[in-house]
């Protein structure tokens, strides 16, 4: 099996290879209808869209065409749940045990959720496999959380005092998710704003709204009471006016997005009206920096690791490969030797590893960057175009050197299976390098050198870094980035953080 495929994978194989070719068949969780207020609906004007499978173009599901106000309506019913319903005075044991379910329902239906996952984003089944352990692992971590939202008894400056500070949930949580993680992104949210007493109104991705349909359909079975959890569908055309309005009513507390730092931006500005309280994690430009005392096969493996999953499309992948003079040449024969190995085609398929980009607007932007290098003087070691007898979304995976920083290889997340290759002579030109970018989410170094691990664990611009690894995602870490990779932590005992707020209680004249 690949080096592609997470640690977290490996034990799944029997499982894999059971579902693969399987795809859509007699799934219960296949739904056609967003879900408000406890019921399953369609958009009030009637109007859906199709859900298509990108390594054949497809149509595997329709779902509601939903518009502002059947958003509102959402907002109404998650507002009308956590104040006259009183889920905020439900107690964090109630909610825990709702949540353990949901994840016990989520176990129990992993083949299932996986073929709808590789359907409508065209990842391996492998990998949705992988993204299903990990998305779980979320509500798991969180029905644990929820019993440890302490507050804090703090010692009065006077005698007759007492100064507690106590964590309550903020409202009506928003959440809206990207594609390329459409189980993960939603569980790491929601969890945690269940966790913490709110309510939600989730907004996934026009790409990939089957895979957050399954899990409502067993969040619903997992008991949630209605209101608690709500899902607006929408296509392209509709999503700004719904994401506009859920950054801008009155009776949304908090907004959640994941997705690119332009769409980022324009929703922090249409929060700031409201002072409401918001969580970003937006786009990233990975340095992958590979030092002479490097063991060069483990960076090899790293590499492979952190830039082709998901066809090169997530956020935290290695974008600027930046390699030391000494071993430059040496790391490129070893990566292409990978690269000619990889299996390349539909995700349902046995061996996959390599699928297809999301759609035609991603395809566009990939073959652009790459051409762009090229009139500009980079060299294609490997690969650099489409792959249309496999499908019109797929992409050869590549590798381009000689990058300069006119080109967008060099200053843009070209999110998709492009290797771009920077070389650098000094530690403090490849410091230099990758801290050059107003984006600072997730970067990765390779070095043997105690010194200089620790030097550049320090000076290196990201809000995570992977020493020596390649795959650094996990639960138990906070996830997030600085600059303008985004605003606050996602997982670990954070996560909680970005739902509750701390109320000071001052008791006076206890005399």
């Amino acid at each position: 099996m690949s080096m592609l495929l997470s640690r977290t994978i490996l034990p799944l194989h029997r499982t894999v290879r059971s579902i693969q070719g399987q795809i859509l068949r007699t799934m219960h969780l296949q739904q056609s209808q967003a879900f408000v207020n406890g019921r399953w609906v369609g958009a009030r004007g009637g109007q859906t869209f199709d859900v298509t499978n990108p390594a054949n173009e497809r149509v595997i599901g329709t779902v509601p065409d939903m518009d502002v106000s059947d958003a509102n309506e959402a907002i109404d019913a998650a507002y009308s749940a956590f104040y006259d319903k009183q889920w905020h005075n439900s107690t964090a044991k109630e909610r825990a045990a709702l949540l353990k379910k949901w994840f016990q329902l989520m176990e129990a239906n992993r083949s299932e959720i996986a073929q709808i996952m590789t359907a409508e984003s065209g990842k391996p089944i492998p990998e949705s496999m992988g993204e299903i352990t990990y998305g779980n692992s979320f509500v798991e971590w969180f029905a644990e959380e929820a019993r440890r939202i302490y507050g804090e008894i703090v010692p009065a400056p006077q005698a007759n005092r007492q100064i507690m500070l106590t964590k309550q949930p903020v409202g009506v949580a928003a959440l809206i998710t990207p594609w390329n993680f459409p189980h993960a992104m939603i569980t790491r949210k929601a969890a945690a704003a269940i966790a913490a007493g709110c309510t939600v109104v989730i907004k996934p991705a026009e790409d990939t709204p089957l895979t957050a349909l399954a899990l409502t359909k067993l969040a619903e079975e997992a008991g949630f009471p209605k209101g608690v959890v709500n899902v607006v569908t929408s296509s392209r055309k509709n999503a700004a006016s719904i994401g506009e309005l859920l950054c801008t009513s009155d009776k949304v507390a908090a907004i959640s997005f994941t997705g690119s730092t332009e769409v980022g931006k324009l929703l922090y500005r249409q929060c700031a009206n409201g002072i409401k309280r918001i969580g970003l994690e937006l786009g990233g430009n990975a340095p992958f920096i590979v030092f002479k005392s490097a063991d060069l096969d483990k960076a090899v493996t790293g590499a492979m690791n952190s830039k082709f999953r998901n066809c090169g499309q997530t956020c935290i992948s290695a974008n600027r490969f930046l390699i030391q003079d000494e071993i430059h040449d040496e790391f490129i024969a070893k990566l292409t030797e990978k690269l000619k190995a990889l299996k390349i085609g539909d995700g349902s398929q046995d061996g996959v590893q390599i699928g297809p980009l999301i759609n035609h607007a991603q395809i566009k932007k990939v073959s652009h960057f790459v051409e762009d290098a090229q009139q500009k003087g980079a060299k294609i070691i490997y690969g650099g175009k489409p792959l249309t007898n496999h499908g019109s979304l797929f992409f050869e995976p590549t590798i381009v050197t000689h990058l300069r920083d006119d080109m967008l290889l060099y200053n843009e997340e070209v999110f998709g299976p492009v290797v771009s290759v920077i070389r650098f002579k000094t530690e403090e030109e490849a410091l230099k390098i990758a801290n050059g970018t107003q984006r600072g989410l997730a970067g990765y170094f390779y070095s043997n050198d105690l010194n200089q691990v620790f030097r550049v664990s320090r000076l290196l611009e990201t809000g995570m870094i992977g020493v020596n690894e390649g795959l650094i995602s996990t639960t138990e870490a906070a996830f997030g980035g600085i600059k303008e990779s985004g605003i606050g932590r996602e997982g670990s005992k954070y996560g909680i953080d970005e739902y509750v707020y701390i109320k000071y209680l001052c008791y006076g004249n206890l005399d």
